[in-house]
């Protein structure tokens, strides 16, 4: 309570003119002793009476101040022990006394908002913590870095303070298990493992789940015991998770939509309805994976045919430049690029024809036989189309083999894809290549310049090859859009192509 003026008159009265002790004054007014010496105080009077007798502990108030300043929570045992082994000799339960009243009164909040604010000047901090290993990250984290970086750097810092993890916790506004994670990753790996970036666990970028999604896409439903012609979503999410490969309908939209696909065109493009797709593609897995030197393996398919003539595609534009093709041009000719990629070499032989049809196919096999002559056998792989499955290239098959029966000529034998299975022929990865790289945003003047590019570009592509062998798959030309590798989850059609 509030003491009156009389009341406070009195007390200086006594004290000033009749040299009263404060104990004195307190008793015979009736008040308590420390309310007589904060009206002296207060007043501004020197103190009346004997001195009061020097302690042991003056001598080791400078070092108490500066271990207290620095280490505020020290414990008031672990200070007695420092200053005994500098001469102190008094009484623990008395310096326990003595330290309650030096210590200076310590706000874990306070303290932590004013290092947000930089109230508390940044060599303070460093001479605070001169033994906090990289510190000099820690500060510049605290104060350019983003909240993420802010809140670890506080934390390291408030917990190296001596604040407890509930108050940390509290001020920064995270959980406990992720303050514990904070100093864990800090003290098995410092600054450098705080603030990695940790790497991504999305289930979409789980390369088994992607293949399993896009190895039952590319099958009918009835494969499955399913009385259905295409796919839908809880159907595709019984069957993965079924085999082992259980997924949400996010993460499934995820993945086919990061592959190029939506599902209206997933019912025409992704599932071959040719009743013996297994036997086909189990028989193709069977060649490739026992395929000998001697031996070579083909994916056979044709590019067009396309016209010669402004061509549209993405490209980097200038700020309010809108790249246009006229919509009526007059074609300067028409291509039809036929082609075979041999998987094990990872080599293009191509010409240029005026028809898709079977005596082309013909001719392919020709030009693979006098090229491949060293081989014991070639296989011939491409999709059912009509021109590819006729019963005359089959004919000149069988009659070329009755021929070479008896000698080591070179052997051909198909291996013909399941029908609608367009995905499954490698090569369509290098035509989407080759589209990207010289077709998409194209001007040539005439069909000579447009064959020209177009040999220029697979010799280069074989001729990286041949310095840099490697098999058909894991990577392949920089611009094609799929590793050209057999394989049932492969996409090697472009999904945009027409």
């Amino acid at each position: 309570m509030a003491l009156s003026s009389e009341l406070e008159a009195q007390i200086l009265r006594y004290y000033h003119v009749e040299k009263w002790r404060a104990g004195t004054i307190g008793r015979q007014l009736h008040i308590h002793r420390g309310t007589v010496q904060r009206v002296l105080a207060q007043a501004g009077l020197p103190r009346i009476g004997a001195l009061q007798r020097p302690s042991q502990i003056d001598a080791y108030l400078p070092f108490i101040h500066q271990t207290l300043t620095r280490f505020p929570t020290l414990a008031a045992s672990r200070l007695y022990a420092m200053v005994c082994e500098r001469g102190y000799r008094g009484s623990s339960h008395h310096f326990r006394y003595l330290i309650a009243c030096q210590r200076p009164r310590f706000d874990p909040f306070e303290w932590m908002l004013a290092v947000l604010q930089k109230k508390i000047a940044v060599e303070d901090l460093k001479y605070q913590m001169d033994d906090l290993p990289g510190l000099e990250v820690l500060l510049n984290r605290l104060y350019s870095g983003k909240l993420s970086d802010r809140n670890k750097s506080l934390a390291i810092i408030a917990w190296r303070r001596g604040l407890t993890a509930r108050t940390i916790s509290a001020f920064l506004g995270i959980s406990s298990n992720t303050y514990n994670a904070y100093k864990r990753t800090f003290a098995e790996g410092g600054s450098p493992a705080l603030f990695s970036r940790k790497p991504s666990h999305r289930k979409s970028d789980d390369e088994t789940l992607k293949n399993a999604i896009f190895k039952v896409l590319h099958e009918p439903p009835s494969n499955y015991g399913i009385n259905r012609t295409t796919w839908t979503m809880p159907l595709l999410r019984k069957v993965l998770g079924e085999n082992g490969n259980a997924a949400c309908p996010e993460v499934i939209r995820a993945i086919t939509r990061a592959a190029g696909y939506r599902w209206r065109k997933a019912r025409i493009v992704l599932t071959s309805a040719d009743p013996a797709y297994s036997e086909k593609l189990d028989r193709i897995h069977s060649i490739l994976a026992s395929l000998q030197s001697d031996e070579a393996f083909f994916s056979i398919d044709e590019y067009g045919p396309f016209a010669v003539k402004m061509c549209s595609g993405r490209k980097l534009a200038f700020p309010g430049e809108q790249p246009v093709v006229p919509q009526w041009q007059k074609s300067r000719g028409s291509l039809i690029v036929t082609a075979a990629l041999e998987l094990s070499s990872n080599q293009v032989t191509h010409f240029y024809s005026d028809h898709k049809n079977t005596d082309e196919m013909i001719r392919m096999m020709k030009v693979l036989i006098a090229e491949y002559a060293d081989r014991r056998k070639i296989y011939l792989s491409w999709d059912a189309a009509s021109w590819h499955v006729a019963k005359r290239l089959n004919q000149n098959i069988q009659e070329h083999n009755a021929a070479v029966a008896n000698s080591r000529a070179v052997v051909v034998e198909t291996a013909p894809l399941p029908a609608g299975a367009q995905f499954l022929n490698v090569i369509e990865s290098v035509f989407s290549g080759m589209s990207r790289a010289i077709i998409q945003n194209s001007d040539y003047p005439s069909l000579d310049d447009a064959k020209k590019s177009i040999d220029r570009y697979f010799d280069e592509r074989n001729f990286q090859f041949r310095k840099h062998p490697r098999r058909a798959g894991r990577k392949i030309w920089g611009k094609e859009r799929e590793p050209a590798t057999f394989s049932d989850s492969g996409n090697c059609k472009d999904p945009r192509y027409r």
